[in-house]
């Protein structure tokens, strides 16, 4: 089945970007040419593309309203109950309502597109299992050999809304050749959320290996599906790298400090390692106390918010 999509290209270094605008506005391709060789920034299972594989699995899922898992099925919010459908295998729901749906085109050029999924106008059954409406328009943009993307979070509902961001890109490894195990990942974080089958206690510790992690470990050492806290910004922004020693190449990912938490994943088929940037504590909705320590956004009608991710190829 052919899903709706939109390729981008920059004229200066023939750098080229997929979205599939009717399949949760996902980017799944974004190709950099460095140095007289192609780089292939994003991994994506056979078929993704035509919409035989997992929404989350491949490529960059956004997720909306919620980043990461909730527990069990039930969301209770404000004294009221909704009822979500389970997704990770476990009985809980994850990762919001957009990653799988169609998203409406709003603007196209060469190198740009933005899309925009509103529930009230793309999917009015989600009204029935969220507090409130919501809207989220994205853009992708090719600038050269980095990929620049922009989210807009509004609540066009008469009721505040709940929500959280994510992004879930899947970088392919090697970056050019070689073994995949050699590339150095580096992580700007100095805390760690404890998990419990994969939901948060609210329990943030200090991590003993912050060096370790921002100096850079071999991909080989790591195995991961972990929220990472305490990032480190500079100027509003923070980095994680990919480093391929033989080559030189790295691919860095940065964004704005809208987005609190890092969750990294290691997808057991070792092709892949997600760096993906969150604006709250996934689960956090169920957490005791202020849902603000976890990140939780409260928007009221007519209040929005902004985040930014940037990923670019160097050497």
């Amino acid at each position: 089945m052919a899903i709706d999509h939109c390729v981008l290209h920059d004229a200066a270094t023939g750098s080229r970007a997929t979205v599939l605008t009717g399949f949760g506005f996902n980017c799944y391709e974004f190709a950099a040419h460095v140095d007289g060789q192609q780089v292939d920034v994003l991994w994506a299972a056979d078929g993704f593309a035509d919409g035989n594989q997992r929404p989350s699995g491949s490529g960059i899922p956004l997720l909306f309203p919620f980043p990461g898992r909730l527990r069990g099925t039930k969301f209770r919010w404000s004294g009221h109950e909704y009822q979500l459908a389970a997704g990770d295998g476990r009985g809980n729901a994850i990762h919001g309502f957009v990653m799988d749906r169609p998203w409406r085109v709003t603007e196209q050029t060469a190198a740009k597109v933005v899309g925009q999924f509103q529930a009230s106008v793309d999917d009015p059954a989600l009204l029935a299992q969220w507090p409130a409406d919501f809207r989220i328009t994205a853009t992708y943009e090719l600038r050269g050999n980095a990929l620049r993307s922009a989210f807009l979070v509004e609540n066009p509902d008469d009721k505040p809304l709940p929500c959280g961001l994510g992004t879930h890109p899947y970088f392919r490894l090697p970056l050019s050749g070689g073994d995949a195990g050699d590339c150095v990942v580096k992580l700007p974080v100095t805390k760690h959320w404890e998990l419990v089958d994969m939901l948060p206690t609210g329990r943030c510790d200090d991590l003993a290996d912050v060096d370790a992690y921002a100096g850079g470990m071999p991909f080989r050492e790591l195995h991961l599906d972990d929220v990472f806290a305490g990032l480190i910004f500079k100027s509003d922004r923070c980095s994680a790298e990919m480093d391929e020693p033989d080559s030189g190449i790295k691919v860095v990912i940065d964004f704005d400090s809208t987005f609190r938490e890092l969750v990294v994943y290691t997808p057991p088929h070792r092709e892949a390692i997600c760096i993906e940037p969150y604006t709250c504590v996934p689960g956090s909705f169920d957490l005791k106390g202020s849902g603000e320590d976890y990140g939780v956004k409260l928007l009221a009608p007519g209040e929005s918010f902004q985040a930014e991710v940037t990923m670019s190829v160097r050497s």
